[in-house]
Formats: structure tokens, sequence, C-alpha cells
């Protein structure tokens, strides 16, 4: 077996210890970085409000402050959320071999298949998490070799959760769009419209012996336009807000949402794609279930011509190829 497992080593090592890669900088020790005992409450909206002013207003507000919000009410069953969740957990308890045949190919391109290390990371240092990513949507774009065939339900549940998501992702997209001044359509359509990637990546947090002095995921803003989370109730998503890193207040069955950096690009910096990183726990596994909205690999991605102009607001951003700014991101060369 090639990689070393986060899992193998939490299972395996002593009280107190984990190995040097894992120590973080004491400018990222979470231990030292953490406001203590204040939970950040990022908005929290009523996705089935019928005043759709107010809800537009929110969504505006909480996309050009925070980056960040958590929507409830948003239609999605806490069934459907808890069988995800509970099939997600399964695969990952199964015998370590099993695990094993959906690993990535490590000269595939591709994100997608069980790892463990994802980006190069500065100096070395690796995140406390392994973890498995697929495609859920669209049709075309889904690979059936990375979807576990243990649990049985596996494949169920995570095509009910797809399907559930596209209303909420159509919503989502809309009041975007409307509250830039676009037309509706103009922001899904312009990250591949029918052809927008649901990209599912399930983290998984082994229990760490120094949670003060490691990550499960360093400081970053995601690459897609939007991503939308489910975690399980073990604390750990945390956002950066005037230079603090604080913890976000788990509110159960509440998607999170996170504006990433394409959306970001889009509106020529008016929504702010959010910094936050992951910490850990001492004696809980904690579980998230993030799926990332992405354009195609070739889709070219810039400022809506709508709204930059020359004097007042140029633009802000390059115009590029999706896969050209993945790639960038990934290997740390500069936009």
């Amino acid at each position: 077996m090639g990689v070393e497992r986060v899992q193998d080593i939490a299972s395996t090592i002593s009280e107190d210890t984990i190995p040097a890669e894992y120590i973080r900088s004491e400018n990222e020790q979470p231990g030292i970085t953490t406001v203590p005992n204040t939970v950040l409450e990022c908005p929290t909206i009523d996705f089935s409000d019928p005043d759709e002013e107010k809800l537009l207003k929110q969504i505006f507000e909480a996309s050009t402050d925070w980056g960040m919000y958590q929507i409830v009410n948003h239609d999605i069953s806490n069934e459907a959320i808890s069988k995800l969740q509970a099939v997600g957990k399964e695969f990952f308890e199964l015998p370590q071999e099993e695990k094993e045949v959906y690993a990535k190919d490590p000269n595939s391109k591709s994100v997608e298949g069980y790892g463990t290390f994802l980006q190069k990371e500065l100096e070395g240092k690796k995140g406390w998490v392994d973890h498995l990513f697929h495609k859920i949507w669209p049709p075309s774009a889904i690979d059936y070799r990375f979807w576990p065939k243990n649990p049985a339900s596996y494949r169920e549940a995570n095509e009910e959760y797809a399907k559930n998501l596209h209303k909420v992702v159509e919503k989502l997209f809309k009041l975007l769009s409307l509250g830039l001044g676009l037309e509706a359509q103009e922001l899904k359509k312009a990250v591949g419209g029918d052809d927008l990637v649901y990209l599912l990546k399930i983290n998984y947090y082994p229990p760490c012996p120094r949670p003060d002095l490691a990550l499960g995921v360093v400081a970053h803003t995601d690459m897609s336009a939007l991503t939308i989370l489910v975690p399980n109730e073990v604390q750990g998503l945390q956002a950066c807000r005037d230079g603090q890193w604080y913890d976000v207040k788990y509110i159960p069955n509440a998607l999170v949402i996170h504006i990433g950096d394409q959306m970001e690009i889009m509106s020529n910096g008016k929504y702010k794609a959010v910094l936050h990183r992951t910490t850990v726990s001492k004696d809980k596994t904690r579980i998230s279930w993030p799926v990332f909205l992405e354009p195609p690999a070739d889709q070219v991605i810039g400022p809506r011509p709508k709204l930059v102009n020359d004097k007042e607001n140029p633009p802000k951003y390059k115009t590029k190829k999706y896969s050209e700014y993945v790639y960038n991101k990934l290997n740390k060369i500069p936009q």
C-alpha cells in the first residue's frame, strides 16, 4: 500500500504525539490562532421565505460581507441528508484494503477517488484528513469506478442527494445573479449551464491526539463557483473574519454555503470567496460532505462584462479556462 493514510496513523500512534509533518507552524496552530470561547454566527437564512426581495437582500449581503452562510428550510429532507452521511461514514469504516480499491491513480490529472493528499503544501506539511472525491452530476460526467459498491445503498443515497440539490443550486444562482443586477440565468450559464459539475468530497478527520497542533484542511478559499456543505455534529469548520480565526456554529441539517473563487471572479470581487480551514478533535471523528459546484474544465471564466468598465470598475481578475485556474492554484502558481 503505497500511501500512508491518516486513519491508519491515528489508530497506531500513542497518546499526545503526532508525526512532525502534521504539526503546523505557530502562525497556523489552532491552539494559538483560534479566538477562544467564541462561536461565529455567520448569517443563517430561511431559504423558504416567501418574501423574495428580503431573501435576495440577505443572500447578497451575506455573499458580499461574509462569503459564507447557512441556509435552513431548504427542502432537502433530514432523511436524505442522514442517508448521505450514513453511507459515507460506513465507507470510511470499511477495512483499509476495501477502500484502497477506489484509490486515485497517481498518474491521473483527475482528483476523483480515495486519497490523502491533494495539493502542494508549503514546507511539506500534511493535513489530518483522508478523503473520497467523485462527481455526482451531470450523468455524463459521472465515473462510477469511484463510487463505493459497499455499502450497497451508497449509490442510491448519493443519487437522491444530487437530485435534491438541483432546486437549491438553481435558486442560489438565480438570487446571486439578480443581486448583481444581472439576468436571472446569467451566472449559471457562465459556469456551464446544464454542464455545471457537482463534485462531492467526503472529508474524514480521525481523532487526533494533538488537535491544538494539527489542521484537518489548511486555510484556503474554494476553487469552485459555490460550495454546498453538510458536516456531522463534530465542531471543526473555522472562518477567518477580520484576520482572526473563529469556530463556525453548527446548525443541524443546515446547508453551509461558501462563495468560491469563480463566483468572486465573475462578480469582479463584489462577492467574496471565504477563507476557511478545518480543525480536528481529540476524541471524535469529524466528517463533512462538501459539494463543489464547478465549471467544466474548458469553460472560460472571467468577470461578467456587464459588471466591468474601463474607468470606474476595471476587471480585477484574468479571464481563463477553469482547468488552467485549478492547475495554477494546486501548484501555487500566481494567477
